[in-house]
């Protein structure tokens, strides 16, 4: 008994070049969204204000401002701890946003025995 593919469905050369053709384009999607993400410019903020860190999608700290009030010479390891927070916050923040950006593209693709790979 003979099976009969429909065409496109993976299984003929057209579609191969079908996948071909939606591989490139994703490819294509996710540089521009890779390009449009690093230009974005996030801002965080830690110890209940204290502290603001501005972010781009390069991971790279644009600024941070500190209130006066935290600022305290006895106790400098608060200070410490808090811009540590806020750092790590803002670097889960680009890459969280990344993430979900990308899921957006890749999310759909499925490929037979290899799950997962996007």
């Amino acid at each position: 008994m003979k099976v009969r593919l429909p065409a496109g469905a993976g299984g003929g050369p057209g579609g191969m070049q079908g996948m071909l053709r939606q591989a490139q384009k994703m490819q294509e999607d996710m540089a521009a969204l890779q390009s449009e993400l690093e230009g974005r410019e996030y801002d965080v903020t830690a110890g209940g204000g204290v502290v603001e860190i501005k972010i781009n999608g390069k991971k790279e700290i644009l600024s941070i401002k500190i209130s006066p009030d935290i600022v305290d010479p006895d106790d400098i390891e608060t200070l410490e701890d808090i811009l540590t927070a806020a750092v790590n916050e803002s670097i889960k923040k680009v890459e969280e946003t990344a993430s979900a950006e990308m899921q957006k593209i890749t999310g759909s693709l499925q490929l037979p025995g290899m799950p997962g790979l996007f």
